[in-house]
């Protein structure tokens, strides 16, 4: 039946079959350069757009309460609720913040995994079952004990909160907390034990696009790119306060924004270390990692990181001006690298791998000191493993305040 409809069709104008088969096949080329076009803007965009809501992939399976009258979260097990440390749930609209514990096996359940409720800093459970887990396990300072200052930082963008917690027997000592993407001046609320411990004075600030600083004018993050002059702010806020010796204490991206501040900052002489956990060292690993994570091409991560570092990308990162990642890539640039580091990083980091981070004190071992973790998802090292993280920097800034002496 097909073959006498075909015989029928009248008159017979089609094209050569080679000139069709060369058609066919700019056509389906032009149609898979549109879709890696598109993946691609899609990737860049999204590592520069800063999250108005965490997505909530912590499903909570039930919420029981013992013979103790404790109450229990039971989530499916995955990467995140079986990080091993307390974690803070933040459920979806923030419905309810609270601090949850370790996590514990359920007997007989092998797929779930039961985390304690610790304090509920605000909402309620009622009607939760799923939230974002983060390693940043207090809501301020006071949740762990310490009095903070609420101060603000005259940022180039605008007003940046900051909390301020004196020193004691160091209070010229100064270390000031930069956070990392999506995250907030609470990740660094962690390392005040051993901070306070050593008597420095501590700066836990905000920045550009987090939520609480005003954002930029084109609302993207810079990567490190940009925001660097933030923290520049908080430097010259610790010098004008008797600040004599100052370090700064960088999470994921919050690691390449110190490095760019104390590489371009005119008051870069006045920093005398830095202390980096889980820090992107180098943002082309990063992108190139993320691309295998999410199954997508190696050459469209590489036209993503072509997008953000090109004008012609702007539309579509939204950036102002475009980032450049060789500048932030420290493993190229370790030769210029000169302030003594301390590096603190998981070899199970699954957002940011830490093979830059080793790379890097294998080629300034003058200046770069590494304490590798394990079991320690993205920026937990301090939540899987408190007595060492703690016992790392305890011994960094003790050589450092002698080294001033």
């Amino acid at each position: 039946m097909a073959r006498n409809i075909v015989d029928t069709l009248e008159p017979r104008k089609t094209l050569p079959a080679t000139l069709l088969g060369v058609s066919l096949g700019l056509a389906a080329g032009s149609v898979f350069a549109a879709s890696v076009s598109a993946l691609a803007g899609y990737f860049a965009r999204r590592m520069v757009t800063p999250e108005e809501r965490r997505t909530g992939n912590a499903l909570i399976r039930a919420i029981v309460t013992d013979e103790e009258g404790q109450i229990w979260l039971h989530f499916t097990r995955g990467a995140d609720t079986a990080d091993p440390g307390a974690c803070m749930l933040i459920a979806e609209d923030e419905a309810c913040v609270a601090r949850l514990s370790a996590p514990r096996p359920v007997p007989e359940k092998p797929r779930l995994v039961a985390r304690k409720l610790e304090q509920i800093y605000r909402g309620s459970l009622d009607g939760v079952r799923r939230g974002y887990l983060s390693g940043a396990i207090y809501e301020h300072p006071q949740d762990a004990g310490f009095d903070a200052e609420d101060i603000t930082l005259d940022l180039a963008v605008g007003p940046g909160p900051a909390w301020l917690i004196p020193g004691t027997t160091a209070r010229n000592l100064w270390v000031i907390g930069v956070h990392g993407r999506g995250a907030k001046r609470t990740e660094s609320i962690r390392a005040l034990p051993v901070l306070t411990e050593l008597g420095a004075t501590v700066l836990l600030m905000s920045y550009r696009n987090d939520g609480l600083a005003p954002n930029a004018v084109d609302g993207r993050y810079g990567l490190g790119d940009t925001e660097w002059q933030d923290v520049e702010t908080a430097v010259r806020y610790a010098r004008n306060h008797g600040a004599t010796q100052i370090m700064l204490l960088g999470w994921s991206m919050g690691g390449a924004i110190a490095l760019q501040t104390a590489d371009r900052s005119a008051l870069a002489a006045h920093i005398d270390s830095l202390m980096l956990v889980g820090p992107v060292i180098n943002w082309v690993d990063v992108i190139s990692h993320q691309a295998r994570l999410n199954k997508i091409p190696q050459t469209v991560g590489r036209f993503a990181g072509w997008l953000l570092t090109n004008r012609a990308g702007r539309w579509a990162t939204g950036l102002a001006a475009p980032v450049n990642l060789k500048r932030l890539n420290w493993v190229d640039r370790a030769a210029e690298l000169h302030h003594p580091t301390l590096l603190m990083h998981s070899k199970d980091d699954q957002f940011v791998p830490y093979g830059p981070s080793l790379k890097l004190a294998a080629l300034r071992p003058d200046l770069v000191t590494l304490r590798v973790f394990s079991g320690a998802g993205h920026t937990r090292e301090p939540n899987s493993d408190p007595q060492g993280f703690a016992a790392a920097i305890r011994e960094f800034l003790t050589r450092r305040i002698e080294a001033q002496r």
